[in-house]
């Protein structure tokens, strides 16, 4: 495959930071618009400060300290600290162990891990304590997506799709996982959906999918409705990882290592779609290894 020739040299490069080849060279742009990447701040530090002061004390019960550890987590969550945010949640979880919210998001790290049977008990927890979690509903068809389990990612997202259609993103995971097993009647599906539309930011995010507008228009837009930073860095990350989504399905490999790459450089650790940024860029790293594996044994 003519992507391969760049896979001793290009895969390798993009995967450990050191590619700098543009994200699009089709002639409109070559420099990736960008946010500065969020960064701790005062009240988090604080936060962090006062429950750890709270954790010393011996007078605190434990449904209490059980919720502290959770705060605790999601704070470190919300950093990209992720392997204290997991202590801390499990900790939470030994205290007190029916909370469906701990449980959520440990399916979730566990899917970011890809130990994708642990991810499925934690999300099947969830769904026990609060049947009506439409979060959890949503994140156990991901972890089935990226399980290889389609027809039954297909049914909890097409469920969670039904429960609000108004919601673009849940009308692109839909798309997504669809496009595993039949891309023309998803692509026809995603736009009978997008002719629905309201005027919601994700909605742009539909219109890219189905290439109502160049890339680079797509960028002008984001960048024309946007003027707070947070806000363009969030934006940002999720225009980058679904755009990243096109091109891997269409075998454009060393643009969609950028685009996945760029959608973890504005630091939003707690959106989906950074969480799973650099799972993506692990399937294709395999990919690339199974089909050189693949092309040795064939010569």
């Amino acid at each position: 495959m003519k992507w391969f020739r760049l896979a001793g040299l290009g895969l390798a490069l993009a995967l450990t930071g050191c590619a700098s080849s543009p994200v699009v060279d089709n002639g409109d742009w070559h420099y990736p618009a960008m946010a500065v990447p969020l960064q701790p701040s005062l009240q988090q530090e604080i936060q962090l400060a006062r429950i750890d002061q709270l954790l010393r004390r011996s007078d605190i019960d434990d449904d209490i300290r059980a919720k502290m550890f959770y705060e605790r987590g999601l704070i470190n969550d919300s950093l990209g600290l992720r392997d204290l945010a997991r202590l801390d949640f499990n900790q939470s979880l030994a205290l007190k162990p029916d909370q469906a919210e701990v449980f959520n998001i440990l399916g979730v790290y566990y899917t970011q891990s890809r130990e994708y049977d642990a991810a499925y008990e934690a999300f099947d927890s969830t769904l026990e304590l609060a049947p009506n979690n439409q979060f959890a509903l949503r994140n156990r068809a991901i972890a089935l997506y990226y399980g290889g389990r389609y027809e039954l990612a297909h049914a909890d997202i097409q469920a969670h799709f039904q429960d609000e259609p108004s919601d673009p993103y849940r009308a692109i995971w839909l798309y997504l996982i669809e496009s595993e097993y039949s891309p023309s009647v998803a692509k026809e599906n995603l736009k009978d959906i997008y002719s629905e539309r309201d005027d919601e930011w994700g909605w742009e995010l539909v219109g890219m999918f189905l290439e109502e507008y160049s890339d680079q228009e797509f960028f002008q837009r984001i960048l024309k409705q946007t003027r707070n930073n947070t806000l363009l860095a969030e934006r940002l990350t999720e225009a980058y990882f679904y755009l990243g989504k096109r091109y891997q399905a269409e075998g454009d490999f060393p643009n969609a290592i950028s685009l996945y790459k760029l959608a973890m450089a504005g630091n939003v650790y707690e959106y989906v779609e950074h969480r799973y940024a650099l799972l993506e860029l692990g399937r294709i790293f395999q990919q690339a290894q199974a089909e050189a594996q693949a092309k040795k044994v064939t010569q």
